[in-house]
């Protein structure tokens, strides 16, 4: 199962591009700042172009370290390979929200409006994620039409997973990577968007979350 489709538009929170640029719940901003986010979440729709692709691939095996999917492709990873061990289908994800926006933030940067810069920034993560739950929880209600469940979304970089099998994901994603590409480091271009996997299985499975068993505190992405 492939799909592909452009959002025409997502909701930002305000409050999670306060914490994206380093705001605690318990720390109230200034009032500019906070107009200034608003500012920058109004235009903003107008720099994003929101965009998923996802593709539904059968687990052949999960051995050890490794997840066997068909077409040949094999990821490594002790912590996803205990995240998919219960899953019969493994969704393997793309989204992107385009390149205008992170041009605006260089633009910005280079005419020294720094505070800017890194708000607009901060709202172009967060509407990527968004953009990412919600692949999540559309795969989320396929599986449970089918009587399923979903495991936690998993990233390249996340954990033991290294950054380098990025190349599988996009192999995986059989050309559907809509304009996304890889640098040499396996980065992803445009910055603002998120590759993965989604693991499905019966309803009775556990929901493994590797975030208990990490000893990593200060981690970005602890859930």
């Amino acid at each position: 199962m492939i799909a592909i489709s452009n959002l025409v538009d997502i909701e930002i929170d305000r409050q999670r591009v306060l914490l994206s640029i380093g705001y605690r719940t318990d720390r109230k901003p200034s009032a500019r700042i906070v107009s200034l986010i608003d500012a920058h979440m109004e235009n903003a729709h107008q720099l994003m172009e929101p965009a998923y692709s996802y593709i539904i691939k059968d687990i052949e095996a999960v051995r050890r370290s490794c997840v066997f999917l068909d077409g040949s492709i094999v990821f490594e990873s002790e912590v996803m390979a205990r995240l998919m061990e219960q899953c019969k289908m493994v969704t393997v994800f793309l989204v992107t929200i385009g390149s205008r926006l992170e041009k605006m933030v260089l633009r910005l940067a280079e005419d020294g409006l720094v505070l800017e810069s890194a708000v607009l920034d901060a709202i172009g993560s967060v509407a990527t994620e968004t953009v990412a739950e919600f692949v999540h929880g559309r795969i989320e209600e396929v599986a449970h039409a089918q009587g399923l469940r979903v495991s936690r979304r998993f990233s390249p970089g996340y954990c033991d997973w290294a950054i380098r099998q990025q190349k599988k994901i996009f192999r995986a994603m059989d050309g559907n990577s809509m304009g996304v590409r890889l640098t040499k480091e396996c980065l992803m271009v445009p910055r603002k968007s998120i590759s993965g996997v989604i693991g499905i299985g019966p309803r009775e499975m556990k929901n493994y979350n590797p975030c208990k068993t990490c000893n990593k505190r200060d981690c970005l992405g602890r859930r």
